[in-house]
């Protein structure tokens, strides 16, 4: 028996290299020749077949001739082989298959070769069946259930109707889920039939459902800690014992995810832990942070760069209730809030808030100063449903403000209020399409916790809208005002200016006001400062066209002011901007030219983050 070793003394031989080397070229060749005669057969093919173009004739019905064209255009042959009778039959074929469906079952077809890539399909459709019975049974508790009774009753295929199978096996999967959704967790079919009578052009339809018992939701399983027990029992719109719905179980995920109680959570009924006929609902959860901080920055030329610093403590006790702290610093303006919040009813929309805060101002462009204590309880409701959210308060405000070296005044007021507010958009960052609207209305009685009479009521608008993904229009209002028994001891921080970046562009932050003549306490020279008005009317109309994916130019008109005469001359203002939709919000730069009665001046104005 030869060994390992002969073999390898064989290779060393040269009439047997030049044999074997021989022997190899010519498999390789005759390999590589197989291989591109198959390349080019397949490309030939593919290409002969993408050339075919159907012109499908006797066919007006739209959804019938996108079906024949679809099945078409999956047919593999190549058109040389249409005048083949076999192929022109495996045509026809393929075009009863895609009519018989929509209850063409006696349809003939003729094949026409073209000149060039054309094949033109004349399509006789002939009478189609139609419906001649359908024969519906319910059996179970499905039957004494009125909703179930017309979802089965809906079937869209009547007696005398055009034979249509998709409504049919649509209707019969449909009616599945619907089951499914609803409880009928042993639902199925017990019989369906189509029987096609040709011959009679006709159909009958059979359907026969097994409901079985409808089941109702259990008790709560909680997975995780359970100290959000008493919060999950009042978020959940059922009761034990109410029929199961898949819509309430979803409405009890979307409060569950609202109440911003919980990192993650989601209920799910465990229908194989059925006790009877009732599914327990199990909640897995994973509670937010015990603390919760966040940063957020901007800027903007009323304010220049502006940092918030945020704290959260959403679990206080096991009732839900939760505090917040908030700090904001800019140049002008510094102010530090807290907020201790109790759920009442309806948790996510229903909920009492008291409030306590600081704030300092310092404007740049006057010689105001203003301090500012207060503390405030706020009751909010939101019916269910609604966009609006109703806020019934009272304050408590206690302001010191200078007006330069002359006056320092400290005024305090007791506020009685309510609001009204209405906030859509369709981006938290980048908005396309939003609404804001709000109302509100302070009142203060002197003898009643108050140094004086006051009343105040503003309303303010936003409204977005973007056309064809390109034209985006913006329209912006506010007004507003005040009414006293002395204006000069209504604090600052109540009066109302015009200027700035969301008001009046063109002008400095607050520059548009009624003005006084006062020392200033760095230069000790007499200048004039704006100190607020009684009256605020402002508008704004800004168009602008998006010219790439993240870029958009502007332009506006401004109009408004701040005055104590309400026959005063509005001031306005115009220019162009640029939008850049940043991923972290839209950057907005505008060149504003601003016009009032006793000059014209130019502004620079940037803002940095979402309008609404």
């Amino acid at each position: 028996m030869p060994s390992i070793w002969t073999g390898l003394a064989s290779l060393q031989d040269p009439l047997f290299r030049q044999f074997m080397l021989k022997t190899f070229k010519t498999h390789l060749v005759l390999m590589c020749g197989v291989l591109l005669s198959l390349i080019c057969t397949l490309a030939s093919t593919a290409q002969a077949q993408e050339g075919i173009s159907y012109n499908i004739q006797g066919v007006k019905d739209d959804k019938l001739r996108n079906n024949i064209r679809l099945h078409l255009n999956s047919l593999d042959v190549e058109k040389a082989l249409l005048t083949d009778p076999y192929w022109q039959g495996e045509v026809s074929d393929t075009v009863a298959t895609a009519l018989q469906p929509y209850g063409y079952y006696n349809s003939e077809t003729n094949v026409v070769i073209d000149d060039g890539d054309k094949v033109t399909v004349n399509v006789s459709l002939n009478a189609p069946l139609t419906i001649n019975k359908v024969t519906r049974e319910i059996i179970g508790a499905g039957r004494e259930d009125k909703a179930f009774r017309e979802r089965f009753n809906a079937l869209k295929l009547k007696e005398g109707d055009v034979l249509n199978q998709t409504i049919y096996e649509s209707f019969k999967s449909s009616m599945f889920n619907y089951a499914l959704s609803n409880g009928y967790f042993d639902f199925y079919w017990q019989a369906t039939r189509l029987d096609l009578v040709r011959g009679a052009k006709q159909a009958n339809v059979l359907l026969i459902a097994q409901s079985g018992p409808q089941y109702q939701f259990g008790e709560l399983k909680i997975v995780g800690e359970d100290k959000a027990k008493a919060i999950i029992s009042r978020l959940k719109p059922f009761e034990t014992g109410d029929a199961y719905s898949s819509a309430v179980l979803s409405d009890f995920n979307r409060r569950l995810n609202q109440s911003g109680y919980f990192n993650r959570v989601i209920a799910r009924p465990v229908v194989s832990d059925a006790e009877g006929l009732r599914v327990p609902v199990e909640v897995s959860l994973q509670h937010r942070p015990t603390d919760a901080f966040n940063v957020s920055l901007g800027a903007a030329t009323d304010t220049g760069p502006r940092v918030r610093l945020g704290w959260e403590r959403p679990w206080v006790n096991d009732k839900g209730h939760s505090v917040s702290s908030d700090i904001f610093i800019s140049e002008p303006e510094q102010s530090v809030t807290a907020d201790y919040r109790i759920p009442m009813k309806n948790i996510t929309r229903d909920y009492a808030s008291i409030e306590a805060g600081y704030q300092f101002i310092e404007y740049a462009n006057t010689s105001f100063e203003s301090e500012t204590l207060s503390l405030s309880a706020h009751r909010y409701w939101q019916k269910n449903d609604s966009p609006w959210q109703h806020d019934g308060s009272i304050t408590y405000l206690r302001e010191t403000y200078d007006q330069g070296e002359l006056n320092t005044n400290t005024t305090s007021l007791v506020l009685p209020g309510y609001s009204l507010t209405y906030r859509n958009k369709d981006s938290e960052l980048n908005i396309s399409n939003g609404s804001y609207i709000q109302m509100l209305a302070q009142y203060g009685k002197e003898g009643f916790g108050s140094d004086i009479d006051f009343a105040k009521a503003v309303v303010e608008a936003t409204l977005i809208r973007t056309f064809n993904d390109v034209h985006r229009i913006s329209l912006r209002g506010e007004a507003g005002a005040i009414k006293t028994n002395s204006f000069d001891e209504v604090p600052t921080s109540l009066r109302f200016y015009a200027g700035g970046d969301q008001s009046v562009r063109g002008f400095d932050y607050r520059e548009i006001s009624p003005t006084a003549d006062v020392i200033d306490p760095e230069t000790g020279e007499l200048v004039t400062d704006s100190i607020g008005g009684k009256y605020l009317l402002t508008t704004s109309v800004e168009y602008a066209y998006r010219v790439a994916d993240n870029w958009r130019v502007a332009a506006f008109v401004d109009a408004g002011t701040a005055t104590n005469d309400t026959s005063t001359t509005l001031t306005y203002s115009v220019g162009p901007g640029v939008h850049w939709l940043s991923p972290i919000g839209p950057v907005r730069l505008y060149v504003a030219r601003g016009f009032a009665p006793d000059e014209n001046t130019w502004q620079l104005h940037i803002m940095l983050g979402p309008e609404l």
